[in-house]
């Protein structure tokens, strides 16, 4: 996994992406392969507006690929990468190849025991608990 780094002027926010649909890879070792994007867990919009996730936040998702006990799960999950570029307040500019989420508990505990490739910083400052499995932290 490649994560990109450039300086840079933009917005301060992380830019969210993800419409439903999107489809994400499963970055753990739970079984499940792909995921595609059901909803956003408490996103607030506004009328006729598509409900958006990004970098840290939990989304429900249901398992399109993976192991005949995962395939069809309706689980939830949080996003640690997108392929959309966003900065840090610092300047930096971030995107990754891919985009990524791992499969949570509803009590945002990991299911998995370890998680692959690279992981955004601001999920691993909102999440401790999937921080502390990540393998590597960008």
């Amino acid at each position: 996994m490649k994560a990109s780094v450039t300086k840079g002027v933009s917005a301060v926010t992380p830019t969210k992406t993800l419409t439903p649909g999107a489809r994400l890879t499963c970055a753990d070792n739970t079984g499940a392969k792909e995921l595609r994007l059901v909803s956003t867990i408490g996103y607030k919009g506004t009328r006729r507006r598509m409900p958006k996730a990004g970098i840290g936040d939990m989304i429900v998702a249901s398992v399109r690929k993976g192991t005949p006990e995962m395939r069809n799960q309706v689980v939830q999950a949080i996003v640690i990468r997108q392929t959309k570029e966003y900065r840090r307040v610092n300047g930096l500019r971030v995107k990754f190849e891919d985009n990524a989420g791992i499969l949570v508990t509803p009590e945002a505990a990991p299911q998995g025991s370890e998680v692959r490739g690279p992981m955004a910083r601001e999920a691993a400052e909102r999440w401790p608990q999937i921080a502390g499995i990540a393998t590597m932290v960008v």
